[in-house]
């Protein structure tokens, strides 16, 4: 029969600070339940965002123009040439550095290349159009060409898969050229000293110490220039193989893009993103009490009794039950506190002193100033917030009243068009 365990929140005294009343009324922690709860208050919300999405989507699938890719696959082999070797390991087999030369495939020396065998003025345009792949432990090369035209998309392909194993020869070829011309060199000046060592064998007298050094010189160089000689031969005949085209280039059936899985994926992703974000947002923001679950959600108050749609008798002998067991025995005053049309309070408290009267002795007040030890407050849905419940809440404690809840009234009726009162009257 103690009043506090309708609600033990509000039984606060004048002393009482506003802080707690400020924490009860902002309820804004949610368990996974109440997330779905937001979804469902504010679903126009939602899939107004959701269908944005999903339209944008769509939208962008169709204006986005079609581009085709094609790809030429080359093997690389070792030319033996200055090149970067890996360390052969369990999860490296190949010798060559693939990455180096996808980088290389890509380069602008290669995209010039490319450029002269399509007859395009623009290497650094083709290089955005190319992208290199090196599939798991293999020495392929997978050089993919993306244009709006499938016929380009394969000459493209294949213009830089060609325009790579030619700068891939030339470099070879221009590494061992200049290792020839090393070891030449160093011949030429190997068989001068051998030519000065014959000489000096020549002047010196037989079985002298000093022929015996010159002779040892002279057959020390001539194994060198021997040496020499048979590795200039052998890169004389060293055949360089870059490496070869083993799946050409061929213009695709099908575009590449734009895919509409990904398209219609992403849109309805951020449509979903989007609406929630709203949904919560505008469930924040928006303050008002528009239905009677609202009330508790909002506010921390109990709801007493929702008027729309019930006989107002049922509804007065309810709240005069709930008076009665809020209140316990003895005389009281009991407010009913309209935070609307007061007009609505009056004629509701006349129907509450009836049901009241054969149950306990208590007078039911409309006015703020008669003294009230408890109230029921009165919010007319769709234009009370509960900040305005708040509001209500803080002024009664600092007069000793103790809240026992709220009353959801039906919306008050819109104010008519001076020209429409006009013609009514």
């Amino acid at each position: 029969m103690e009043g506090e365990n309708l609600s033990p929140a509000y039984s606060s005294t004048p002393s009482e600070g506003h802080g707690e009343l400020d924490m009860i009324l902002s309820p804004h922690s949610r368990d996974i339940a109440e997330y779905g709860s937001v979804l469902r208050r504010r679903w126009q919300v939602f899939l107004s965002c959701l269908a944005t999405g999903m339209i944008g989507g769509a939208v962008l699938l169709l204006e986005t123009p079609a581009s085709f890719m094609s790809t030429a696959q080359v093997q690389v082999f070792p030319t033996g040439m200055q090149e970067q070797l890996n360390l052969i390991t369990p999860r490296q087999r190949e010798p060559l550095n693939l990455d180096t030369e996808s980088q290389i495939a890509q380069s602008t020396v290669v995209a010039s290349i490319a450029a002269q065998g399509l007859n395009y003025a623009d290497p650094e345009g083709l290089r955005e159009m190319v992208d290199v792949n090196v599939p798991p432990n293999s020495a392929i090369l997978a050089i993919s060409f993306t244009t709006t035209d499938p016929g380009s998309a394969a000459k493209g392909a294949q213009a830089f898969a060609d325009a790579y194993l030619q700068n891939r020869f030339r470099s070879a070829m221009d590494a061992l050229t200049a290792e020839q011309k090393v070891i030449a060199a160093k011949l030429r000046q190997v068989n001068a000293d051998l030519a000065k060592a014959a000489a000096a064998v020549s002047v010196q007298a037989p079985g002298s110490a000093a022929r015996a050094v010159a002779a040892h010189r002279q057959t020390v160089l001539a194994r060198q220039a021997s040496n020499l000689t048979v590795k200039y031969d052998a890169l004389k005949t060293v055949a360089i193989t870059p490496g070869t085209v083993i799946s050409p280039a061929r213009p695709p059936v099908e575009p590449s893009a734009p895919s509409a899985p990904i398209h219609l994926g992403s849109g309805l992703f951020l449509g979903l993103v989007c609406g929630a974000g709203a949904a919560f947002a505008r469930d924040r923001l928006d303050t008002r009490l528009r239905r009677a679950g609202d009330v508790e959600r909002l506010t921390g108050l109990p709801m007493l009794a929702e008027t729309t749609g019930r006989p107002e008798a049922v509804i007065s002998r309810e709240l005069a039950a709930i008076a009665v067991t809020a209140l316990g025995d003895g005389r009281h005053t009991l407010l009913l506190d309209d935070l609307g049309d007061e007009g609505r309070g009056r004629s509701m408290a006349e129907g509450l002193r009836a049901a009241l009267a054969p149950l306990a002795p208590i007078s039911v007040a409309t006015e703020r100033g008669t003294g009230p030890g408890a109230a029921m407050l009165l919010a007319p849905l769709g234009s009370t917030t509960s900040a305005d419940v708040a509001e209500a809440v803080r002024r009664l404690a600092r007069q000793g009243v103790r809240v026992l809840g709220v009353v959801a009234l039906p919306p008050r009726p819109a104010a008519p068009v001076p020209d429409q009162a006009e013609q009514v009257t």
